[in-house]
């Protein structure tokens, strides 16, 4: 059974930054990739980034600012989030690959069929 786990969402002022975290557990799937989305009241889920073993890649919206990392040894996805923006404010989702069939992109990750059940990061002006 595959478990995702975020946490590390918060309140800050616009330029801070953040440290969102994911943790994982029971996804062994061979075609690995894994990544993060967010959803703001009203608005489409938006991918921001994805990782595939040592390829990532991020939504022009992020790019500069945000890093997605992974520590293997604690089964453990990241999100660092820097130069953070009042439009940056959103429900942030870990999400993991479920099929092949699907591409490894940002634009993906919200239809990913593994998922967490979101951490809130909230930026204010």
């Amino acid at each position: 059974q595959v478990q995702l786990v975020e946490s590390g969402g918060g309140s800050v002022q616009a330029g801070g930054s953040l440290t969102l975290s994911c943790r994982f557990s029971g996804y062994t799937y061979s075609s690995y990739c894994m990544g993060w989305f967010r959803q703001a009241p009203g608005k489409e889920r938006e991918g921001v980034a994805i990782d595939s073993d040592g390829m990532s890649n991020y939504a022009d919206s992020v790019k500069g600012r945000f890093t997605i990392s992974k520590d293997n040894a604690k089964n453990t996805l990241y999100l660092q989030l820097n130069s953070l923006k009042p439009e940056d404010t959103a429900m942030y989702y870990c999400a993991a690959r479920h099929t092949s069939l699907m591409p490894c992109t940002t634009r993906a990750v919200p239809y990913f069929g593994y998922r967490g059940q979101g951490t809130q990061v909230t930026v204010s002006s």
